[in-house]
């Protein structure tokens, strides 16, 4: 007889990230492609002792340092720490997802929503940007039914970059209050785009914000991401997860993070200068791009983009392009320091302008 397979998980299809990425020039998946200064690094792991590797984790003095650099009166009670932010998407998926039943979110998108919707049962409704890289909040609105349970948006959307207004994020959590829908705001690039709705998350009784220590915080190998709510979904979704999560060496690496506050706004320094050194040689340059909100932008090459990622690939560059109709002429460039970002474009205007 043949083994059991859950038919949800059997037919989910995933595409997996490429590795043999260490010690090429990472502009592909958003990271920051220089990470923490190496001093900083190297004071935080004399901390790792043989007896600090043998205790289980203990997230909460990290939490406690975390309510407090982010402010707001955040509280240990309305937080939970995670391994990574994608694992925080699945929790909640499963704590306040009903099979059958509809997960919200706009398209292209994070693809993880996607994914956890397949593995869960749960349907996955997407509202489509329009040709000119806008949303329509009403189309959104009108995709929230009573068959909703889940309405997840990332603010800034990744790939394209949109961002909501105060407005249109409360139209769409009330429409989601009217049924009985919770709305997980996104905020992975958060510290490179100021607004965040993290009040929403603490006032309103169906608000989730998350956040992650993997893009401007720049430990992605760590694995380590934030949920913010008010204490009933926050006891909630504790409910559902895993005991010992969130890994200790990620725990202590955040602590010290955030009591160097100067540290965390240097990092946020260093991005918007490369981010407008790159979009101002790009212009010079005639080159259609946009900046995406986050630690990324879009670039149209003079060539086809496909062979571009190729060619660039070639001389170990990595960036993302894609496949999809709306997107397939643009490649994302993940945005670092100036040197970071000459480097990148030296490589690129050669690739582009080979004939």
């Amino acid at each position: 007889m043949k083994y059991y397979v859950d038919e949800h998980i059997k037919n989910t299809e995933r595409i997996f990230p490429e590795q043999n990425r260490y010690g090429l020039k990472r502009f592909d998946m958003n990271e920051n492609p220089e990470g923490l200064p190496e001093d900083f690094v190297n004071s935080v792991l004399k901390e790792i002792t043989p007896e600090f590797l043998s205790i289980y984790p203990e997230p909460d003095r990290f939490l406690r340092k975390y309510a407090e650099f982010i402010g707001n009166g955040v509280t240990l009670d309305n937080l939970v720490a995670t391994n990574g932010s994608d694992m925080a998407i699945r929790y909640i998926f499963e704590t306040f997802g009903e099979e059958g039943k509809d997960v919200v979110t706009v398209s292209p998108t994070f693809g993880m929503y996607g994914v956890n919707c397949s593995v869960l049962g749960l349907n996955h409704v997407t509202v489509p940007y329009e040709p000119d890289l806008t949303i329509s909040i009403d189309k959104l609105l009108d995709a929230i039914t009573e068959n909703t349970r889940i309405v997840a948006l990332l603010n800034p959307n990744n790939p394209v970059g949109n961002i909501y207004t105060d407005e249109e994020m409360e139209k769409v959590i009330r429409k989601a209050q009217e049924v009985g829908a919770v709305v997980l705001i996104d905020e992975a690039y958060h510290y490179f785009y100021d607004k965040t709705f993290l009040p929403y998350a603490l006032k309103e009784d169906n608000v989730i914000v998350i956040r992650t220590f993997s893009k401007l915080m720049s430990i992605a190998a760590c694995r380590l991401g934030i949920t913010i709510s008010n204490p009933e979904i926050i006891h909630y979704i504790k409910n559902g997860k895993l005991t010992f999560d969130a890994n200790s060496i990620a725990l202590l690496f955040a602590e010290r993070i955030v009591e160097q506050p100067e540290m965390v706004e240097n990092l946020i320094r260093i991005e918007k200068e490369g981010k407008a050194y790159i979009l101002n040689s790009l212009k010079e340059h005639g080159y259609w791009c946009r900046d995406c909100r986050g630690n990324f932008i879009f670039l149209e090459p003079k060539h086809d983009a496909h062979e571009i990622t190729r060619k660039l690939a070639d001389r170990d560059v990595l960036v993302h392009d894609y496949g999809n109709e709306l997107l397939n002429k643009y490649i994302r460039v993940s945005v670092g320091s100036v040197s970071s970002m000459r480097e990148f474009l030296e490589v690129f205007y050669e690739v582009d302008g080979e004939q």
